[in-house]
């Protein structure tokens, strides 16, 4: 199973403008690891990647599954993650704050927009640190939030639907958006499998008192090598 760990791509390890390190989730994780290593992003950070990078030479999956474990600042609203076709159409958007709305839109423009997943009685810009995943699966999404709480909602895109992967991705906003994500995030991926999303807090970001998988475990910020090869294991057998 292919997944992208957004952060790396985005090289927040090297510290770019608008970010620096703080600590994640869990202050102590059991076992000598310490604290996690999350990071605390400003209104300065600007930051962005081709497409291309998330699924070199491949289709964007089908159905798939984004995670991240996000702290935003209290009663903010903005989006943590935006996709652009190459003619600079927003094709996917997970919003970070209350009631948010999932945005995504195909080659033949479906969903329309008054028909974007909202997730009512949700508030992930409470000061909190939250484990958000979400589960894209052929005609519906699911939010799990914190490991517990389920969503689903309806997702009226095409049969086949195609996600360009020409285009650029863009963390903590929208172009030509005023509000930008301010807060601490400890995670962001996307995986290319739905089921990946329920899995979330066993496989990726699990509890305090469970020792962070080995391959996920913030190495030295200036190499930020990482080996994601027994995670994909794990998720092959699911």
């Amino acid at each position: 199973v292919f997944f992208s760990d957004l952060l790396k791509i985005l090289d927040f390890h090297s510290l770019p403008e608008g970010v620096s390190k703080t600590t994640g989730l869990c202050s102590h994780r059991r076992s000598t690891q310490g604290p996690d290593v999350a990071y605390r992003v400003t209104k300065d950070a600007q930051l962005s990647a081709p497409t291309k990078q998330l699924y070199p030479g491949d289709a964007f999956p089908e159905d798939f599954s984004i995670m991240a474990t996000v702290k935003p600042n209290k009663g903010s609203q903005s989006f943590l993650l935006s996709v652009y076709n190459e003619q600079g159409i927003q094709q996917l958007g997970m919003e970070v704050g209350r009631s948010p709305v999932f945005l995504y839109e195909d080659h033949l423009g479906k969903p329309s927009p008054e028909d974007y997943p909202l997730f009512r009685g949700v508030n992930l810009a409470d000061g909190k640190w939250h484990r958000v995943a979400i589960s894209v699966h052929k005609q519906s999404i699911t939010l799990i939030l914190d490991c517990k709480k389920k969503t689903t909602q309806k997702l009226l895109r095409s049969p086949q639907p195609v996600i360009d992967t020409k285009g650029i991705i863009v963390f903590g906003t929208r172009i030509l958006d005023e509000e930008v994500f301010e807060g601490d995030i400890q995670q962001l991926m996307i995986v290319a499998d739905h089921r990946a999303a329920y899995d979330y807090c066993e496989h990726y970001s699990p509890d305090c008192e469970v020792p962070a998988p080995d391959q996920l475990q913030n190495q030295d910020p200036n190499t930020g090598n990482v080996s994601k090869t027994t995670v994909l294991l794990k998720l092959e057998d699911v």
